[in-house]
Order: C-alpha cells, then structure tokens, then sequence
C-alpha cells in the first residue's frame, strides 16, 4: 500500500523566503519598494530638466552632461546657465540680449543700459546677497563679471559636497532594498550580482563626475552608470515584489511503499 507524504523541498535550516513573511512584513516591504520607485522616477525626472538644453539643443544628450561637469569652455557660465537650468526663468528675447552682451565682452556700460534691467526683473529676488541662496549674485557687475567668464563647469568644491551627498543617499536606500531583495527565491549567483550593482554603479557614476570634469568623453561613463544603477534597482523592486505577494512554498510529494 502506497503512502504518500507532503514534505518541504528545503531543510529546516533554510534561508527565510518572501513566503515566510507575516501580512505586516509584506505591506511594510511593498510601501517600501513602492516609494522608493517613485521616488527614483522623480529624481529621474530632475536629472532631466536639471540637465536638459545645458547644450543649447532641446531634449537631454551625452553633450549636456558632458557641458555640466567639464563646461563649455568656448562660451561663459552664466551663458550655459541661460540656456539650460535657468532656461525657463528667462523670455527668448532677453537671453539673446544677454548672451550677445556677453559675447561682446561682457562691457560695463551695456550692463547698464541692457542687462541690469533684465536681472532686476527676472533674476535679483534668488540672485542676490538677501535671498540667503548660496547662488551667484547677479544684483551687481562685479557680481555678475565673476560669471561672465569661460565656463568650466561645475567647481571642484561643489562636486564634493554633492558627491559625499550621494554616497552617503544612495547607499542607504540600497541598503534599504537590498535587505528586502535577500528573500527572493534566486539562483545564488544572480542574486549576489543583483545586490552588488547598485552599490558598484554609484561608485562608477560618482567616480565619472570628477573624470568628466577632466576629460568630456567619460560622460558616457556617467550616462553607462546611472543606466546600470536604473536597471539593477528596477530587477530588485520589481522581483521582490512579484515574490511577495505571489511566491509559493513549494512542497515535495514522496511515496513510501
């Protein structure tokens, strides 16, 4: 007579699985995962209209990341400034004014009679010592002079106090979602490679900010990176939570005669 007995396909000693999580534990881990996407999308979307016409052209290029961090080193800073992040805070009319005053040299007495009016108009209530922002001051010519010369991108200083940011951000909210990652029912070696990118990619993005600053061609790097970043961080939220609300135990049927 044939007896038949349902056993589960893994010791007693196995790792906890999504399938081990309480109700309590699966809404905490979704909200998480949930927030954390969102949240990624939105600072996707401010890396783009951050970045987007930084090049004078529509739409967001390897050319607009490259001209954030090394510059444009055949035109200005506030020129850069003008057709990119300020872009929208500024009518087309007034920034041809601008960009041709400072490609005549940028002279005191044009300052006076053109461009005066249009920062006293468009830029003095963020662009001035009152506003408390730690932005360039454009109330004055002097002010003003300190960015009207060759842009080199980004500073050095300023890199280092965003990167140090980041690393510190970014490692956190990786840490967040790889330790909900590690109950996903995975091959080993996919797993263990999954949990690693995040962290290796911040490393390489970071790494190509200061390289890009040297050399415009490891712009790509940035753009590589922060694709890799995108794409490991997508696999762990979207397995995980397939896992968590649809991973089953499977269990083993063995006959005994």
């Amino acid at each position: 007579m044939n007896q038949q007995h349902q056993t589960e396909s893994c010791p007693a000693t196995r790792p906890r699985r999504f399938y081990d999580c309480t109700l309590n534990e699966k809404l905490l881990y979704s909200s998480f995962l949930l927030l954390a996407g969102i949240a990624y999308m939105m600072a996707l979307a401010y890396l783009y209209t951050s970045f987007d016409g930084i090049d004078g052209k529509p739409g967001l290029s390897v050319e607009d990341v490259a001209e954030n961090y090394y510059g444009n080193r055949s035109g200005t800073r506030l020129e850069s400034a003008l057709r990119g992040s300020m872009a929208s805070y500024i009518e087309i009319e007034d920034r041809n004014h601008v960009v041709e005053w400072l490609k005549s040299g940028a002279p005191k007495a044009g300052y006076e009679r053109v461009i005066k009016p249009i920062f006293d108009e468009r830029c003095i209530a963020c662009h001035s010592a009152v506003s408390g922002l730690q932005i360039p001051d454009l109330s004055s010519y002097d002010g003003v002079k300190q960015v009207a010369n060759v842009d080199t991108g980004v500073s050095l200083h300023s890199l280092m106090k965003v990167s140090h940011i980041h690393l510190f951000g970014i490692a956190l909210v990786a840490l967040g979602i790889g330790l909900i990652f590690r109950f996903a029912l995975l091959p080993a070696w996919f797993q263990h490679t999954l949990t690693l990118l995040p962290f290796i990619a911040i490393f390489i993005d970071i790494s190509a900010w200061f390289l890009t600053k040297w050399d415009p061609t490891y712009a790509y790097t940035v753009i590589f990176a922060g694709g890799l970043l995108g794409l490991s961080w997508a696999l762990q939220i979207f397995i995980s939570l397939y896992q968590i609300w649809f991973l089953r135990c499977r269990v083993e049927v063995t006959s005994e005669e």
